[in-house]
C-alpha cells in the first residue's frame, strides 16, 4: 500500500477503531450498571437453565418454573418452542421480574430445525465446507423464526471407535476436516451480527475428547495424554473459538481423573488463558449433580468445584441455584466467581440484543413464512445427494434404468420416523419421505415398484425397542420371520433388480447407543443373504449412523450406496441418485472396520516401532499385524467411488525446499475419464518423516471439490507454508521442526501418488 493510500484509509481505521471501543465500553457500562442492582439470588439465578417441561405440560402462569421465572431465578429455558411459548414465558422475565432480564432460549438445532438435513457424520462426508455452512445458516433463519436463540451445535468431538453412538453427530476422525467443519458450523449460527434475528448464538461441544471413551460405551472414562490431546482431539475446538463461538459446552467425562465439569485447568487454564475464551460456559445435562456418581463429593461440593472451575452456568440439575449461596458463606467460592459468571451470561443476551428487544424472535409471521418451505426443502434434497457414498458398484449397475421392475424390501424402505436420523427433535417425522414414496416419485411411469418388509429391524423385539426410542418405531410385524422372508422372495422373483433398504434404524446410533456388534443386524443379514441368492441384482442401501462392518458385503453385494440418514426429503434425494440424476461424490470421513477388532482405526495411526510393510496388511510373525485379520479396513477415510471414473497425473511442488515464510505450490491434474459428469475430493496429504516425538504416518492438510464434465482435465493448486507442517511437541509448543516431508495427493487417504520437500 502506498502512502496515500495509506493516508486516505487512516481515518476510517481510526474512526473504526475509536467505534469499536466506545461499543465495548457501552457494553460493560450496562452490564456493570445491572450486576450492581442484582441480588445474590437474582445473580445465581442468572446462572441455572431448567428445563422447560413444567412450562410446557403446566400453566406458564403458575407453573415452579413461571414462578421462578418472576422471582430472577432462571437465566434460560431448554427446550422451549414456538413463538407463541415462546413469548409468553418471555414476558414473565421481562415484565414480572424486579430486573426485567429477558430469557435465553436454548434447543438442540443439530442438523437442521424443522428443514433437517443429513445427520452431521453424514454432512462431513459432503467435504463441501460451503454447502455445510449454509445448511447452518438456513437451521438458524428457521430456529430463530421459530423463536430460538440459542443452539447446543456445533459438536466437533473427534471419534475413531464407531463403537460410540455419538459418532453420528460429529465430522468423524480428522482433526483438519473436523476444524473446517467447526468453522462453518459456527459461521452459519452465528453469521456476521447476532443483533439480526435471523441469526443464533452457537455452543460448540462437548469440551472436551468425549469422543474417546473407553470401549466405545457413551459417557465412560476418557485417558490420553497432553500431547493426543492438542494434536489430534483438541483443533476442532479450538477452531471453534477462533471463529467466535458464543458458548461453551462442558463433556461428561473426565480428563486427568477430573470431570470436565469440574476442571479448573480445561476450562480456565486452557479455554480462558491460553486460548483467550470470553463467552459463557454451560454443563451438558445434570452435568454437575452427575460428579457425585464420579466420585467427585456431594451437590454442594460439585457445585462449588464446577464454579472454581470455570462453569458459568449449570444446565437443568439446579445444583448452582440450590447450593452456592451456602458454599459462599462457607468460603467455598467467592463472590467474584459468581459475579464474573454472571457478567458473561448477561454480554451473551446483550450482544444478541435482547435487552433493546426480547421479543426479537418472536414475530409470528417469520414463523409462517420461513419455517419448512418449498424452497428450504429443495435445498435440503440437494444437500442430502452430497453426503451419499457409493462404497460399491460392480458392472456400474448404478444408475438404476428408468425401465422394468424394481423390488423395493426391507425394514428401513417405508419408515418416515427413520429418515431423519438420531437428534432431530424439532423436525415432523411423519412429513419426512420414505424411499418407497421418493423412489415411485422420482422412477418415472415406466418402472414398476413392489414393496415388501423382508424382515424386521433385528429378531430381537427388546433391542428393537432400544434402537427405536423417541416415537421413532418401525411398527414391529408380528407374522413369522419366515411370512416376511417368503413375501419378499415373491415380490423379488418378479423383479429386474433389488432395491435392498436395510442398516440400522436412526436411534440405533446417536447418544447412549453404543454397539459391540457393528454388523447389519441378524434378521437384515439373512434376508440379504437370501436376496443374493436369487440371482438378481441386488443394490444394498444403507442407512446408518456410523461406520458398520462390511467385510462380507463388500466381497458379496454387487452396488452399496451408504445414505447415512439424509433428513427431510431423504427419500427423494436417494433416488435422484440411484437414477443417476444425481452422481455421488461424498467421500468417507470415518474408518470402516473389516472387525471390531481393529477398533480404534483410522487413517492417520503411527508406526510402530515393528511396522507391518506389506500393502495388503496380511500378517507377518514379528511385526504389529493381527493373526487371524488383516491391518487394512474395508473402506478407508477418504474413500467414496463415482458414476464416473476419476485420473490423477502430473503431481508437482514448486520447489523442493522450504523456509522461512516460503510457500510451496502442489499442483496436479486431475481428470474425469469415465460416461458421467462428475465431482471429486482432491485430498492433500503430508508426512513428517523424522520429527522430535513420533508423528502419524499421513495427515490431511488440504482438500478441494471439484465439479468435472466427461473428458474433462483440471489443474488443481495447493499451498503449503510452515503453519501447515506445525504440531504440538512433547514440551506442548506448537512447532515445525526442520527435515523431510512427503506430499499425497489423491481421492482418498489410501493414495500413492507423492513427492517430497524438504523444511530447512
Amino acid at each position: 500500500m502506498n502512502n496515500r493510500k495509506t493516508l486516505h484509509y487512516l481515518p476510517l481505521l481510526l474512526f473504526c477503531f475509536v467505534f469499536t471501543i466506545t461499543q465495548a465500553q457501552e457494553t460493560n457500562s450496562f452490564i456493570e450498571g445491572l450486576l450492581n442492582k442484582m441480588t445474590l439470588d437474582e445473580k445465581i439465578g442468572q446462572l441455572n437453565l431448567p428445563g422447560a417441561g413444567d412450562v410446557i405440560t403446566g400453566q406458564a402462569k403458575s407453573s415452579d418454573i413461571a414462578n421462578k421465572i418472576a422471582a430472577g431465578k432462571v437465566g434460560g429455558l431448554l427446550s422451549l418452542t414456538t413463538v407463541e411459548k415462546i413469548r409468553e414465558v418471555q414476558k414473565i422475565a421481562v415484565e414480572k421480574s424486579r430486573l426485567k432480564i429477558p430469557l435465553l432460549f436454548g434447543l438442540d438445532v443439530i442438523h437442521g430445525y424443522k428443514t433437517t438435513f443429513p445427520i452431521p457424520l453424514g454432512l462431513s462426508t459432503s467435504w463441501d465446507i460451503p454447502l455445510i455452512e449454509k445448511t447452518a445458516r438456513m437451521a438458524a433463519q428457521e430456529a430463530s423464526a421459530d423463536g430460538i436463540n440459542w443452539t447446543f451445535s456445533p459438536m466437533v468431538d473427534i471419534s475413531r471407535d464407531p463403537r460410540w453412538g455419538r459418532v453420528s453427530e460429529g465430522s468423524g476422525e480428522d482433526p483438519y476436516l473436523g476444524s473446517e467443519i467447526a468453522k462453518a458450523m459456527v459461521r452459519g449460527y452465528q453469521g456476521d451480527d447476532l443483533t439480526k434475528n435471523n441469526t443464533i448464538m452457537s455452543c460448540v461441544k462437548h469440551f472436551a475428547l468425549y469422543g474417546a471413551p473407553e470401549a466405545g460405551r457413551d459417557y465412560n472414562t476418557v485417558d490420553m495424554s497432553r500431547i493426543r490431546m492438542y494434536n489430534e482431539y483438541l483443533p476442532p475446538y479450538k477452531a471453534a473459538i477462533d471463529a467466535g463461538v458464543g458458548t461453551v459446552m462442558a463433556s461428561f467425562n473426565e480428563i486427568d481423573g477430573i470431570p470436565a465439569t469440574g476442571n479448573k485447568w480445561l476450562l480456565t487454564d486452557l479455554l480462558r488463558k491460553q486460548w483467550g475464551f470470553e463467552g459463557f460456559v454451560v454443563s451438558d445435562y445434570t452435568g454437575v449433580n452427575e460428579m457425585i456418581a464420579h466420585g467427585m463429593g456431594d451437590l454442594q461440593t460439585t457445585s462449588a468445584l464446577a464454579l472454581n472451575a470455570g462453569l458459568d452456568m449449570d444446565m437443568v440439575g439446579e445444583g448452582f441455584l440450590t447450593t452456592l449461596s451456602k458454599s459462599l458463606t462457607e468460603g467455598k467460592i467467592k463472590i467474584e466467581q459468581i459475579d464474573n459468571a454472571v457478567r458473561r451470561i448477561l454480554k451473551a443476551k446483550y450482544d444478541l440484543g435482547l435487552f433493546d428487544d426480547p421479543y426479537k424472535y418472536c414475530d409470528v409471521n417469520r414463523a409462517k413464512k420461513e419455517i419448512f418451505t418449498k424452497e428450504n426443502r429443495y435445498f435440503a434434497r440437494e444437500v442430502a445427494t452430497q453426503s451419499m457414498v457409493l462404497l460399491k458398484n460392480e458392472n456400474q449397475l448404478l444408475p438404476l434404468k428408468r425401465t422394468g421392475t424394481i423390488a423395493l424390501i426391507g425394514p428401513l424402505a417405508n419408515t418416515s420416523e427413520n429418515m431423519a436420523g438420531t437428534w432431530s427433535v424439532s423436525t415432523e417425522q411423519s412429513k419426512s419421505i420414505a424411499l418407497l414414496e421418493g423412489i415411485r416419485e422420482v422412477a418415472g411411469k415406466k418402472v414398476k415398484i413392489h414393496y415388501a418388509k423382508g424382515s424386521n429391524l433385528t429378531y430381537d423385539a427388546e433391542l428393537e425397542k432400544r434402537a427405536t426410542m423417541f416415537g421413532k418405531g418401525l411398527n414391529r410385524d408380528e407374522r413369522s420371520d419366515a411370512e416376511l422372508l417368503n413375501e419378499a422372495l415373491e415380490i423379488a422373483s418378479k423383479a429386474d433388480v433389488i432395491v435392498a433398504a436395510l442398516g440400522e434404524s436412526s436411534e440405533f446410533s446417536g447418544e447412549s447407543s453404543s454397539r459391540t456388534n457393528l454388523e447389519i443386524p441378524d434378521a437384515q443379514k439373512d434376508l440379504l443373504k437370501a436376496l443374493l441368492k436369487t440371482g438378481k441384482p441386488v443394490v444394498l442401501v444403507l442407512f446408518t449412523g456410523r461406520p458398520l462392518v462390511l467385510k462380507e458385503e463388500s466381497k458379496t453385494v454387487p452396488a452399496i450406496l451408504n445414505v447415512w440418514f439424509p433428513g427431510s426429503e431423504a427419500g427423494l434425494a436417494i433416488s435422484d441418485v440411484l437414477f443417476g440424476d444425481v452422481n455421488p461424490s461424498g467421500k468417507l470421513t470415518a474408518t470402516f472396520p473389516q472387525n471390531v477388532g481393529q477398533i480404534p482405526i483410522f487413517y492417520n495411526h503411527k508406526n510402530t516401532g515393528r511396522p507391518l510393510q506389506n500393502k495388503d496388511g496380511k500378517f507377518v510373525k514379528f511385526t504389529s499385524s493381527y493373526i487371524d485379520e488383516s491391518n487394512e479396513p474395508v473402506y478407508p477415510f477418504g474413500y467414496g467411488l463415482s458414476y464416473t471414473s476419476f485420473n490423477y497425473d502430473n503431481l508437482q511442488l514448486s520447489s523442493d525446499k522450504m523456509s522461512g515464510n516460503d510457500t510451496i505450490k502442489v499442483t496436479v491434474d486431475v481428470s474425469n475419464t469415465g460416461d458421467f459428469e462428475g465431482k471429486e475430493v482432491v485430498q492433500l496429504y503430508v508426512r513428517d518423516l523424522v520429527g522430535s516425538v513420533t508423528r502419524p504416518v499421513k495427515e490431511l492438510k488440504g482438500f478441494q471439490k471439484v465439479a468435472l464434465k466427461k473428458g474433462e482435465t483440471k489443474s488443481l493448486t495447493f499451498s503449503l507454508t510452515q503453519e501447515d507442517l506445525k504440531f504440538y511437541n512433547y514440551d506442548l509448543d506448537f512447532v515445525a521442526e526442520f527435515g523431510e516431508f512427503e506430499v499425497f495427493v489423491g481421492g482418498s487417504s489410501d493414495t500413492t501418488q507423492k513427492a517430497t520437500f524438504t523444511l530447512e
